[in-house]
């Protein structure tokens, strides 16, 4: 595939900080341009969010665990002559998940888009025609987005000034409503509208404050399909991980980043100092510059990381179950009838909702090697503030409420059979990946906070480094990320080649 990068940066060394898929990316495309390249990632394994828990013979991904936007995985692939086929496989998943509705009510949703269009119609008169409707509008809005504004690089306000985005402009125009907005003008029954609006969660976001343009994760959803990579997400970032070290890379673990020199060609680390021409960062941004970082090396400050809106972070629990779990699917989601509740307690009253909205994943489901024989594996992902106070006393009540729960929306009792148990929440995401306020995701795709408006990818104050991963454009979520990647290298590639 073509790219912008050659072997221009061959006499260029860089220093990659985070092993996240952004890192890993960046990492990656530098390499194949030529580049001497260090990868440093301060947990004790590659992945970022990514991480894999081993216990009593369960394997859970901590992180991600939607395989999403394959066409963005092939891309990335292709660049290096490569197919995801020849690291991993994937199972299309059918049904792509099911959602229990808290009245009683229950749907799955399946990978043929005329089954889904079937299911629309019982619930909704015409239903099955206007999601139809729906995903070709969402079709041309992903398009327009994947050509326009992510694969190419729209990080600065002069990158917009150009004829491809005058021609895209009145449809981008149309689509900086609310998705909220969006979707009750089309649709009038509301677990359809809950349906249309959940991958909004993959985005740090609510209805109420993410552009109407993200109505394009519609496309990924029902067209694109739901996938499952064997081993995992955390499969999917030990594969790219591999691939980095066949194009040269070095990877190094347990080495977390305590101070940058020399204009950011210098960084100190717990497993000694690392020079380079340049240092990518991919570390998280906001902890980066306020804690790793000197008030005159930062791009911005305090009140700027102050102002921002931050995604959620999560209530998880990873729980090995004894016996089958029937009547949940790989992926489910259990949704209240009314769920602005559980919003406002996210992004304007925080604290922990008491009609929480959830996922659970039973990857034993689709993968035996994750659970041993005669038993499940489970984790269920509450979205929860960040920033909120977390301590033993509240998780061990709030995972007490969502057994409950889970057992009176699902008819899935856990409560005696879990042989294996960890909690991890807002103060693990603050611990284990330096995440501000214990978010699990970075910023929030609201307006102010899309495109040029989210951070730079070049520090103002220190020449020689730069920042990739979900804090940069185009934002959240693991395909993101990789795109990140290849536009930072392509950033430090235009600024030292």
């Amino acid at each position: 595939m073509d790219s912008t990068l050659d072997s221009s940066l061959s006499d260029t060394s860089v220093t990659v900080v985070g092993g996240g898929f952004g890192g890993l990316s960046a990492a990656c495309y530098l390499a194949d341009a030529g580049a001497d390249v260090t990868l440093l990632e301060k947990n004790e394994q590659m992945g970022g969010r990514a991480s894999t828990l081993e216990a009593d013979g369960f394997r859970f991904d901590m992180g991600p665990s939607w395989y999403l936007m394959p066409d963005v995985f092939e891309r990335f692939f292709g660049h290096f002559d490569r197919e995801p086929s020849e690291y991993y496989e994937l199972e299309h998943l059918d049904p792509h998940y099911k959602v229990f509705f808290k009245d009683g009510d229950e749907v799955e949703i399946p990978k043929d888009t005329e089954e889904a269009a079937d299911i629309f119609e019982e619930y909704e008169e015409g239903g099955g025609e206007k999601l139809h409707e729906y995903l070709d509008e969402s079709e041309s809005s992903y398009e327009l987005a994947v050509e326009n504004f992510i694969y190419k690089d729209r990080s600065r306000l002069r990158n917009w000034l150009d004829t491809s985005v005058v021609r895209a402009a009145p449809v981008g125009m149309s689509m900086l409503g609310t998705m909220e907005n969006h979707v009750h003008s089309r649709f009038e029954n509301d677990k359809l509208r809950q349906i249309l609006q959940y991958t909004l969660v993959f985005l740090g976001g609510s209805p109420k404050n993410t552009p109407a343009l993200y109505s394009l994760m519609s496309h990924v959803d029902f067209n694109l399909g739901v996938y499952y990579p064997d081993e995992g997400m955390t499969g999917v970032a030990d594969s790219i991980a591999e691939m980095a070290r066949e194009l040269g890379v070095e990877t190094r673990t347990d080495a977390e980043v305590r101070e940058v020199r020399n204009g950011g060609r210098v960084v100190k680390t717990t497993d000694g100092d690392f020079s380079a021409d340049a240092t990518v960062c991919d570390a998280d941004y906001a902890h980066f510059e306020q804690e790793v970082l000197t008030s005159q090396q930062r791009s911005y400050d305090e009140s700027y990381w102050e102002s921002r809106t931050y995604a959620p972070s999560a209530f998880l629990v990873y729980w090995g179950v004894e016996g089958d779990l029937e009547g949940l699917e790989h992926h489910t989601l259990v949704l209240p009838t009314d769920w602005d509740e559980h919003f406002a307690k996210i992004f304007e009253d925080p604290g922990w909702p008491m009609d929480p909205a959830y996922y659970l994943c039973v990857p034993s489901k689709t993968d035996d090697s994750v659970a041993p024989e005669g038993h499940s594996n489970l984790f269920v992902l509450v979205p929860v503030a960040s920033g909120l106070e977390d301590n033993p006393g509240i998780r061990e009540r709030y995972k007490e409420k969502i057994i409950d729960d889970i057992a009176e929306n699902t008819g899935v009792d856990i409560s005696d059979r879990v042989v294996y148990e960890k909690t991890f929440s807002v103060d693990d995401f603050a611990e284990r990946y330096n995440s501000h306020e214990g978010t699990a995701l970075g910023l929030a795709h609201t307006l102010k906070q899309t495109a040029f408006l989210r951070p730079s990818y070049r520090s103002s104050n220190l020449d020689s480094l730069f920042y990739t991963g979900s804090y940069t454009n185009p934002g959240i979520g693991v395909p993101m990320c990789l795109v990140s990647g290849e536009h930072t290298a392509n950033v430090v590639e235009d600024e030292l080649a």
